[in-house]
């Protein structure tokens, strides 16, 4: 759930250009910028000249992609920074004793928030990437924070649209309520193709002081290979690992 900019003001309608850029763009020419932001052409064209100026845009390709300014920024973001530099250590010794891809993430509003993704030579196609973004209810990360969130916002999710990402995707508010029951009482999270056909995942939240959610982090595979139940106490086990450390660390303090 992504806020949207003021395109009444020159901040907002340049948010919404920085924000018009995909994963997969290698340059977005000005002409589809027009078209995915829906800014008038002569204020896209200025805009973008003043954000290649500031290094957040460069020119590329007769078009435009997103300038390493942006990356400077983001990992000055403290929370991510701090929070990634103290869990690293944990999800490399989960690498090392899985071989798939293990994923640290955030909840922010109804989604997911990727902070770090590790996957070797054989990695899992997965949808996920670092920074990006997917909803909660789809995902073994966001289940895990989900089920040790607030009831408003365990309610709010539950009677939101629950849109079916693939033929596996629980949509039904009373069996997604179970499994947060199921998370909160084992300490793990299962996703099995909900998110991407062909793709499974267990994950465990990081809780703080008062059990209140950190994180999350995950362990995903394929499932021609990858038994993700054979993994759900290496996940619990990190989890925990770093909860504790960040308490003993004052986190977020």
């Amino acid at each position: 759930m992504t806020d949207t900019a003021d395109l009444n003001t020159v901040l907002g309608k340049a948010v919404t250009i920085l924000r018009a850029f995909r994963p997969d763009d290698q340059a977005v020419s000005l002409a589809e910028l027009v078209r995915r932001t829906g800014l008038h052409k002569a204020t896209v064209h200025r805009l973008s000249g003043e954000l290649v100026a500031n290094r957040l845009l460069e020119r590329a390709g007769g078009g435009y992609r997103l300038s390493g300014g942006l990356f400077e920024l983001g990992m000055l973001a403290s929370l991510e920074r701090s929070l990634l530099e103290v869990a690293m250590p944990f999800l490399q010794d989960l690498y090392e004793r899985t071989h798939e891809t293990v994923h640290l993430g955030l909840r922010e509003g109804h989604e997911v928030v990727y902070v770090a993704k590790i996957g070797g030579h054989r990695q899992a196609k997965v949808p996920s990437r670092p920074g990006g973004r997917m909803p909660l209810y789809c995902t073994a990360i966001g289940k895990a924070l989900l089920a040790h969130a607030d009831a408003d916002l365990r309610r709010a999710v539950l009677t939101g649209p629950l849109e079916r990402r693939t033929p596996h995707t629980v949509v039904a508010p009373g069996m997604l309520r179970r499994q947060l029951q199921r998370v909160t009482e084992t300490g793990v999270a299962f996703e099995r193709e909900e998110s991407a056909v062909g793709l499974v995942c267990v994950a465990a939240p990081v809780l703080g002081r008062e059990d209140a959610p950190l994180a999350a982090i995950s362990v995903a595979g394929p499932t021609s290979r990858f038994r993700p139940e054979a993994q759900a106490t290496a996940v619990r086990a990190a989890a925990a690992a770093l909860g504790s450390t960040l308490i003993r660390r004052d986190f977020l303090r």
